[in-house]
């Protein structure tokens, strides 16, 4: 039976910092990686969705209802295909990234003014052009908006690999939980909500950056 002062979360990290460098890299890869690779498909599969008009309804359907599976069931049903470790956790942490990246892109491009669109087309862009120097910029603030979504998601989702060895933070939420410990549950739960905060402002950050003010949204 664990115990301790909640504060002492601390100290722990303090006293374990070789353990809690590797689970800082482990989650980082997680969340990196499966947003990244996210992204990679989600952006051409929306754009391709929106290009085949009869594919949109079921394909953002099964989008919305796939949002609803818990990921511990993904993580389930990974496990008779890829073991146990980082590669089923970051499988299905992409999963999970893929569908606010993909339904995002998807009503960013199918808002954008049809006005913009046919006067681009009777000024001579084909399709290409159309797509890269009218549709995506002016999307571009919607589907930012769903890899920031997803990308403070998979921080906290990340804790769940620990349940199928696939390290990061969540490897101390468990031992905290097993030992009744609230110092090692906390020495994991607090990173993994400061990492959160801090990523949420520095995308906030960077989207006002990279996204012409008049195109910004809240």
């Amino acid at each position: 039976m664990g115990g301790g002062e909640p504060l002492d979360f601390i100290s722990y990290i303090r006293d374990n910092p070789d353990q809690f460098r590797e689970q800082l890299i482990d989650h980082l890869r997680l969340v990196g990686f499966s947003v990244l690779i996210a992204i990679l498909i989600a952006i051409p599969l929306a754009v391709l969705i929106t290009r085949v008009a009869w594919l949109e309804r079921p394909t953002t359907w099964l989008a919305n209802i796939g949002q609803t599976v818990p990921s511990l069931a993904i993580l389930g049903l990974t496990l008779p295909l890829l073991g146990i470790g980082f590669r089923p956790a970051l499988f299905a942490l992409t999963i999970k990234a893929i569908l606010p990246i993909f339904l995002n892109t998807v009503v960013g491009i199918r808002s954008v003014d049809r006005a913009i669109v046919d006067a681009a087309r009777g000024m001579g862009s084909n399709d290409r052009q159309l797509l890269c120097f009218v549709e995506l910029p002016l999307a571009s603030p919607v589907m930012f908006a769903g890899i920031q979504t997803a990308t403070v998601q998979n921080i906290s989702l990340a804790t769940l690999a620990a349940y199928i060895g696939g390290g990061g933070f969540g490897d101390w939420i468990l031992q905290g939980l097993a030992m009744v410990s609230p110092p090692i549950l906390l020495a994991g739960a607090v990173p993994v909500a400061v990492l959160a905060m801090s990523t949420e402002i520095a995308l906030r950050g960077l989207r006002r950056i990279i996204i012409p003010t008049g195109l910004a949204v809240s």
